[in-house]
C-alpha cells in the first residue's frame, strides 16, 4: 500500500513504514492537483501537516482512501467528522510536539523578557556606535521567577509548558472547561520525580492573575482573546500564542500594546497565514517566528514513528 506525506514526514517514520511493507511517497502535491494525484497513484493513506487541506472533494472523490493522518494536534485543516462519517479513519500525534511547543514559548518569554528579540536587531546595526544607549534602552528587563504564568488551555501542550513554568520558579494558575483538576509530574535527570496538584480557574481569574500568558487551545469561532479580555489583564502583561492563528483578535493585541496593557507579546502564529499583517511583522513589541512550534527534529521524529505505528495497528 502507498502513503503520500504530502507535507513531509521524518525518516524514522518512513523508516518504520517500510519496514513494514508500506510505499512512501514525498512528493508535495499542490492542493488542486491532490484529488488526481492520489488516485492516479492508488494512495491508501494520506499524510499531512497544517498546509495541505482534505476537504469533502478529497474524501468523496478519492475512494482509494483508508487514513488521512495529521502530524501535529490541531485538525482544523481536515474535515474530520465528514471523512469518518464516510469510514475513512483519522488520526494526529496530540502528544509528540508538546515539548517542542512549550520550550519555544518560554524561548519567546525570556527574550521578551529580557528585550533579546529588540537588541538582537539593534547591536549589529548599533552594537558599535550606540553601545551605552541601547545599554539603557535595554536595562529593565524582568525576571519569570517569582511571576505568575497563566495558561489558557490545559491539555497535554498547556501542562507542558506548565512543567517549564514550575520549573523556572513561576506560580501556575490554569483555565480550561474540560479540566478541572490534573497532576503534572516532573520528572528529573537524576530519576527523581516531583508531582503537582493543579485545579483550573476561570479564566477572568487567569487574566486578572497572570504576569505572564500562554494559550494552547483548537481554533475555534470565536476569538479567546479579544478586547474585553485584555481589559481583564494586568497592565503590562507579556503574551504567547503558539496554539493557533485567530485565537487572539490581532487588531486588540496592537491596541493593547499601544496602550501599555501588554507590555510585549510573542507570535509563532497568525490570522493570515503565510501573509501575516505588515503591523505585526514591523512592530517592535513583538517577538515572531513562522509556525515553528512543533518543527524540532525530536518532535519530527516521534511524529513520524507515532503517525506510522497507528497506520501499522489499522491497517496491519
Amino acid at each position: 500500500m502507498k502513503v503520500l506525506a504530502n507535507d513531509g514526514v521524518s525518516q524514522s517514520g518512513i523508516d518504520a513504514l517500510e519496514a513494514a511493507g508500506y510505499e512512501v511517497l514525498t512528493t508535495t502535491v499542490a492542493q488542486e492537483q491532490l484529488q488526481n494525484y492520489i488516485n492516479d497513484n492508488d494512495i491508501s493513506v494520506l499524510l499531512v501537516r497544517s498546509a495541505t487541506k482534505v476537504r469533502k472533494d478529497i474524501i468523496d472523490n478519492c475512494p482509494s482512501l483508508k487514513i488521512i493522518g495529521r502530524g501535529g494536534v490541531g485538525m482544523d485543516n481536515i474535515d474530520v467528522d465528514y471523512a469518518r462519517e464516510k469510514g475513512l479513519h483519522v488520526i494526529n500525534t496530540p502528544a509528540a510536539s508538546s515539548h517542542s511547543v512549550a520550550e519555544l514559548v518560554f524561548g519567546h518569554f525570556y527574550g521578551l523578557a529580557r528585550f533579546l528579540h529588540n537588541s538582537n536587531r539593534d547591536m549589529p546595526l548599533e552594537g558599535d556606535s550606540n553601545f551605552k544607549a541601547l545599554k539603557k534602552a535595554y536595562a529593565k528587563g524582568v525576571e519569570l521567577k517569582g511571576k505568575t504564568l497563566g495558561v489558557i488551555g490545559f491539555g497535554r501542550i498547556g501542562q507542558a509548558t506548565a512543567k517549564i513554568g514550575i520549573g523556572a520558579g513561576m506560580n501556575i494558575v490554569a483555565f480550561d472547561p474540560f479540566i478541572e483538576e490534573t497532576t503534572i509530574d516532573l520528572d528529573f535527570f537524576d530519576g527523581q520525580k516531583v508531582s503537582f496538584n493543579i485545579k483550573t480557574v476561570s479564566k477572568e481569574e487567569v487574566l486578572k492573575q497572570a504576569d505572564f500568558i500562554t494559550l494552547h487551545v483548537p481554533a475555534q469561532k470565536d476569538y479567546v482573546i479579544d478586547e474585553a479580555d485584555f481589559n481583564q489583564m494586568k497592565d503590562g502583561v507579556i503574551i504567547a500564542n503558539a496554539a493557533r492563528g485567530g485565537v487572539v483578535n490581532e487588531i486588540a493585541l496592537i491596541k493593547a500594546i499601544e496602550s501599555g496593557k501588554v507590555a510585549r507579546a510573542a507570535l509563532d502564529v497568525f490570522e493570515k497565514e503565510p501573509q501575516p499583517e505588515v503591523q505585526l511583522l514591523m512592530n517592535p513589541a513583538l517577538s515572531l517566528t513562522p509556525h515553528t512550534g512543533a518543527a524540532t527534529s525530536e518532535a519530527q521524529d516521534r511524529i513520524g514513528v507515532e503517525l506510522a505505528d497507528q497506520i501499522i495497528k489499522i491497517l496491519g
